[in-house]
């Protein structure tokens, strides 16, 4: 990228593929360059979540990022902070309270069966939990209730696709039952 279209990734705000009333929204830690320079989510070529939601059985097909919109039969998506960076450890635990205080905010609105954040550290952080592990969360906004999951980022080496899959499919079939 020039330092043009750099910076013009930087200052792009995705938006949001929200509705009222989702049985899942899931939140991202914060879009990368890639998905700023495109203006979807999870854009980047390594990143795992589509692979990982059609996996799981939350889509029938692998969406592209720029089906995004697609999602809503399905599910949602925010971000905990909205401003896009090159790594996720560029910001700092401030704007994750803030990104959090935001999402709190979103939520409660949205209302949504559950929230699912991507990325256990960002949890820990925007909602200062810092036992919080994988799974569902004591943790509720409203009635809304939360599951924390592995970051499907190419850099969370620590998560396979299929073991990802296996874990964002306990959160589909919890959300299907109608249980927690």
């Amino acid at each position: 990228m020039t330092p043009e279209e750099l910076q013009a990734a930087r200052d792009t705000v995705i938006p949001d593929v929200i509705a009222d009333g989702l049985s899942v929204l899931f939140c991202g830690i914060n879009p990368g360059l890639m998905s700023g320079a495109t203006g979807h989510h999870f854009a980047r070529p390594g990143n795992r979540f589509w692979p990982v939601l059609h996996l799981s059985g939350f889509t029938p097909r692998q969406l592209k990022p720029a089906e995004q919109d697609e999602l809503l039969s399905y599910v949602g998506i925010t971000n905990v902070v909205s401003r896009a960076t090159a790594r996720a450890d560029e910001i700092d635990a401030e704007e994750f309270r803030e990104g959090g205080c935001l999402l709190t905010a979103k939520v409660e609105r949205l209302r949504p069966t559950w929230l699912a954040v991507v990325g256990v550290t960002a949890y820990r952080t925007a909602f200062g939990d810092r036992k919080a592990r994988i799974g569902p969360q004591e943790h509720t906004i409203g009635t809304t209730r939360v599951w924390a999951l592995p970051n499907p980022s190419g850099l969370n080496a620590h998560w396979t696709a299929q073991t990802m899959a296996e874990e964002y499919a306990r959160l589909r079939l919890a959300a299907e039952s109608g249980r927690g």
